[in-house]
């Protein structure tokens, strides 16, 4: 165990957790809605530091993160524990494990194994994913930290589920980030993940202001978060308030976890919402599980810029952050092919 930090210590031994847009206040002797932050005698601490539930070096278009040094590879890791309990979960074994099987399991590692591990597999960056990183707050920014000081950039893979003090914490170590927009509309999120939209607006918000390189993903479902009306207010929120050079993911939903029962995305489904994102003035918008390459083209000439099969880059044409053919930039962080 660590002490936490972002926390506050309130009467009675009761704590508030500032960490995330939950606040929790927690009693003597529990946990917060996590379930991985626990109060002990009016003092926080988290329970997952340094203990890994996955370890993997990852194309980082698999995060995914497309205009972020493209090609290269992420070393990932996640502790157990999430801050929401999104339905269709596809990691829930890991995400949800302290609130299914009252477990908290993983690989003692410490943050300099970790960067030492991803300076030897040659990755680009770390990319804290699969679970929520938030919640293990103390341990990603301790890692992040001296990532940062062996030449590896940060990347999270998150919910937008946080507060103003902890983006603001990370920011010296925090790179880039790609966060799950899950629906755009608040009956969805309490509903089906246990949360707030509003937070999670702000937060990417917040993001672009502090200049952390921002990529936006929806998994649309059928019969949730697939309506025109809804789609479009998504794509109108990305291109006004975060900018059209904000990337936006759409990704097919498969049955997984407690919704097993609602089918698959429809292809159709997904590329009327790409029309969406476009018509709304995005200059990037990918479809993503769905077999077949998900091409990087320029927002001007059209022309391809970027291909790539599966999550793998087969050419890149970028040169000097611009396209090589009519001159426009390209948006992003290390596009510039080899």
């Amino acid at each position: 165990m660590k002490e936490a930090v972002l926390y506050e210590k309130l009467s009675d031994n009761r704590v508030r957790c500032n960490l995330c847009a939950h606040r929790c206040i927690i009693a003597d002797g529990k946990k917060g809605i996590c379930l991985v932050r626990e109060n002990r005698g009016g003092t926080l601490y988290t329970l997952v530091y340094g203990r890994t539930i996955a370890q993997h070096v990852d194309p980082v278009e698999k995060k995914p993160l497309f205009h972020f040094y493209p090609g290269s590879t992420a070393y990932s890791i996640a502790t157990p524990g999430c801050n929401v309990r999104c339905r269709w979960c596809q990691n829930w074994e890991i995400s949800q494990m302290p609130r299914e099987r009252h477990l908290i399991m993983g690989q003692e590692a410490s943050p300099e194994q970790i960067v030492a591990a991803a300076k030897h597999a040659g990755c680009r960056s770390i990319a804290y994913t699969y679970t929520e990183p938030t919640v293990f707050f103390e341990y990603a920014y301790d890692t992040a930290r001296l990532a940062h000081e062996a030449g590896l950039t940060n990347i999270y893979v998150t919910n937008g589920y946080m507060t103003e003090e902890m983006l603001e914490t990370f920011r010296p170590y925090l790179d880039a980030a790609n966060v799950d927009l899950k629906a755009f509309r608040d009956e969805t999120y309490r509903r089906y993940v246990g949360a707030h939209l509003q937070p999670v607006l702000e937060a990417m918000k917040m993001m672009k202001r502090l200049g952390i390189w921002l990529e936006v993903t929806t998994l649309v479902i059928p019969g949730i978060n697939d309506d025109d009306g809804e789609l479009k207010d998504a794509a109108r929120f990305v291109a006004e308030e975060l900018g059209v050079d904000t990337p936006w993911h759409i990704s097919r939903f498969f049955p997984a976890y407690k919704m097993t029962d609602v089918p698959p995305t429809p292809i159709e489904t997904l590329q009327r919402a790409r029309e969406i994102g476009l018509e709304a003035g995005l200059c990037y918008v990918y479809v993503g599980n769905v077999p077949g390459e998900e091409n990087t083209t320029c927002h001007k000439c059209g022309r391809l810029l970027i291909r790539r099969v599966g999550f793998h880059v087969v050419e890149n044409h970028i040169s000097d952050g611009r396209c090589p053919y009519c001159g426009a930039p390209v948006a992003g962080v290390g596009m510039a092919g080899g």
